[in-house]
């Protein structure tokens, strides 16, 4: 089992990026899938989830309204849209896919985890 995300890079305050999580149907099979990001120095923390059918997401306080998640399902991709980015987004984001259908913001929920793809935001 894969997964594998992509899309991080530099960018400045303010700017885009998308990231994208893809795994085998397998793993995403009814699934749901979260972010979580990790920063120098700091603990993993929850960013965004959404549920296998795609109707639930979740999201940080901080990234709430900034962040969108969307899935693919016949792709067999995740999608975190990153707008307005601030140097406190700065960090290693991680793809996950939980054991269960439902959302959740809890890291133990998720079975599968992918290599991470780095983000930093330059001010």
């Amino acid at each position: 089992v894969q997964l594998q995300a992509s899309g991080g890079g530099l960018v400045q305050t303010g700017g885009s990026l998308r990231l994208s999580c893809a795994a085998s149907k397998r793993t995403f099979s009814n699934n749901a899938v979260g972010w979580f990001r990790q920063a120098p120095g700091k603990e993993r923390e929850f960013v965004a989830t959404i549920a296998w059918r795609g109707g639930d997401t979740y999201y940080a306080e901080s990234v709430k309204g900034r962040f969108t998640i969307s899935r693919d399902n016949a792709k067999n991709t995740v999608y975190l849209q990153m707008d307005e980015l601030k140097p406190e987004d700065t960090a290693v984001y991680y793809c996950a896919a939980s054991r269960y259908s439902s959302a959740s913001s809890q890291a133990d929920h998720y079975r599968y985890w992918g290599q991470g793809t780095q983000v930093t935001v330059s001010s």
